[in-house]
This record gives structure tokens, C-alpha cells and sequence, in this order.
């Protein structure tokens, strides 16, 4: 299959390409240095003054070095990819684990994002919020999220009712949960009833939620 782009189509890449590239590649990453438009090319299959192109058009966002020639940072590209739907080896660009944080409190969404982006795995996670039962089950459908942060007592629809729909639906049936609660024994028993991986209680431990976050998405 192919993508057009104004300046150059570009052949869709697939998981067998690119062998011969994966070390390079990989060490870029480690180092985290930018891309010349040369290995732009090389990885999308395109010619350097395709990817010219592409930046003079404002599509690749580039700088140039004291000496004129073009430098792609790393974030720059992966967002030309996202956009235009690229597919790159998952070596270069690994996917990341889709969190959804549900809590009707701001300053306990705000906390427990915070808590996850600033851990040792933070850049690997993609977080969206909501405020109750109802908007997150909207934001499932929409962001197809690998784990739910679900807070249970919620204004409109509450935590119960959220994992029972979700349980009930074959489509997010595997989606993980993990419960947050300040009501005690009761509640963790019966959310975990009700369809939740696991459980934890308020005022939160932030070791045991990173700890607790990390398992279920290992087992994804």
C-alpha cells in the first residue's frame, strides 16, 4: 500500500523491513541524536529531496546545523509519522501503553498522572483523564485505552457500573482495571466482583500504584 504526501509517496512500511537499519536506528535512539535527511529517506523508502520537500512544505518539521545541512529531531519525526499514518518498526518508535485516569477530583487525576509520568516508565505511558463513569466510557471508545485508573464512588456513573459495562462487552472485556478507592474493604471486595483486576485504597500509596499499574500492563 502507499501514502501520498505532496513531494513524494511514500511505500507504507511494514514489521519485516528494514532489517540491516535496526542497530543503527536503535543506537539513535539511545543517543537520542537527530536524524539527517539521509536516514529519513533511508527509513521511509524516499528520496532525500523527498524529504527536502517535506520540510520545505512545512510537513517535517527540521533546523539547520551551523554548517546548512537539515536535522530532524527525534519527537519532530515521530509526530510526521503520527500524522500522515506512517508505520515504523515498533524498535524505533515503541507504542505506548494507552492509561485511562477516571476520578471526579481534579487535584487526584492531576496526582496520580503526575505519580506515572514522573516514574522511570513515564515516557512510555499515553495518558487521558475523566471526571466521572459517563465521560470515561465515552473516552473508551475513543482512545482504546490498555488500563483503566477507575475511582468508584462517581457522580452519574460510578465505578461499579463502569466495569460491568465494560465486562458485559466483548470489545473491552480484556481491558485491565485497577480500582482506587477510599471506602474500605467493602468497596475493594465488590469492585473486584464486579470486574476489576485489582484494587487499591485512598489516600494512595505511590510506590504500590506505579508497582500495581506496571503488572497489570505486563499482562496485556
Amino acid at each position: 500500500m502507499t501514502e501520498n504526501i505532496s513531494g513524494g509517496t511514500i511505500k507504507r512500511i511494514t514489521s519485516g523491513l528494514f532489517n540491516p537499519f535496526v542497530t543503527v536506528f536503535k543506537r539513535m535512539a539511545e543517543k537520542k541524536r537527530p536524524y539527517t535527511t539521509g536516514e529519513i529517506a533511508s527509513l521511509c523508502h524516499v528520496t532525500i529531496n523527498a524529504v527536502k520537500k517535506w520540510i520545505a512544505s512545512g510537513k517535517l518539521k527540521a533546523y539547520r546545523t551551523p554548517g546548512g545541512h537539515f536535522r530532524i529531531d527525534s519527537g519532530d519525526f515521530e509526530a510526521f509519522i503520527s500524522k500522515f499514518k506512517l508505520h515504523i518498526r515498533e524498535e524505533f518508535f515503541p507504542e505506548k501503553k494507552k492509561i485511562l485516569i477516571i476520578d471526579d477530583e481534579p487535584q487526584v487525576v492531576e496526582y496520580l498522572k503526575g505519580a506515572l509520568l514522573s516514574s522511570p516508565d513515564g515516557n512510555k505511558y499515553n495518558i487521558e483523564t475523566a471526571g466521572d463513569g459517563y465521560e470515561a466510557l465515552i473516552k473508551v471508545g475513543d482512545f482504546n485505552p490498555d488500563l483503566l485508573v477507575l475511582d468508584i464512588r462517581m457522580p452519574r456513573i460510578n465505578g461499579f457500573e463502569v466495569c460491568r459495562r465494560l465486562r458485559e462487552d466483548e470489545k473491552w472485556s480484556s481491558v485491565k482495571i485497577l480500582a482506587v478507592t477510599a471506602f474500605g474493604k467493602e468497596d475493594m471486595e465488590k469492585i473486584v466482583q464486579s470486574g476489576a483486576d485489582r484494587c487499591i485504597s485512598k489516600p494512595v500509596n505511590l510506590d504500590e500504584f506505579r508497582t500495581n499499574v506496571k503488572k497489570l500492563l505486563k499482562k496485556r
